[in-house]
């Protein structure tokens, strides 16, 4: 199992951050993706969301999410990254954001973000 990442604040206190293989790296920044993942799920048409890295070459990672909308919902993943920019420090935001049906699940639901990471790049 990956270690766990944290930070000790000011006061003493851990802060937990992410699991390792859910941190990414790109061009020196390292982001959480769980993160990510929680400004996305505070954009109002956004059901589900997972964010992993993706292999660049020139930034090293660049962070993917993968979003299932509410339905009937538009479309706009422009309007989304917009709005996690807004949320979160520009380079934290996705380079790109895939709009799915649903997740992929193992069968008792849980996500199966590995089956994300299309290149196994991922720490």
């Amino acid at each position: 199992m990956p270690p766990d990442l944290r930070l000790v604040e000011p006061d003493g206190y851990f802060r937990y951050v992410a699991r390792a293989d859910d941190m990414i790296i790109s061009a020196g920044y390292n982001i959480a993706g769980p993160e990510v993942e929680d400004a996305l799920l505070r954009h109002p048409d956004v059901v589900e969301a997972a964010v992993v890295g993706r292999s660049d070459e020139a930034r090293g990672q660049v962070v993917v999410a993968y979003v299932v909308l509410k339905e009937g919902d538009q479309r706009n993943t422009e309007a989304m990254r917009a709005f996690v920019t807004s949320e979160l420090a520009p380079y934290t935001c996705p380079r790109e954001i895939v709009l799915l049906d649903s997740q992929p699940r193992t069968a008792t639901g849980k996500l199966q973000g590995f089956t994300l990471r299309t290149d196994g790049d991922q720490q």
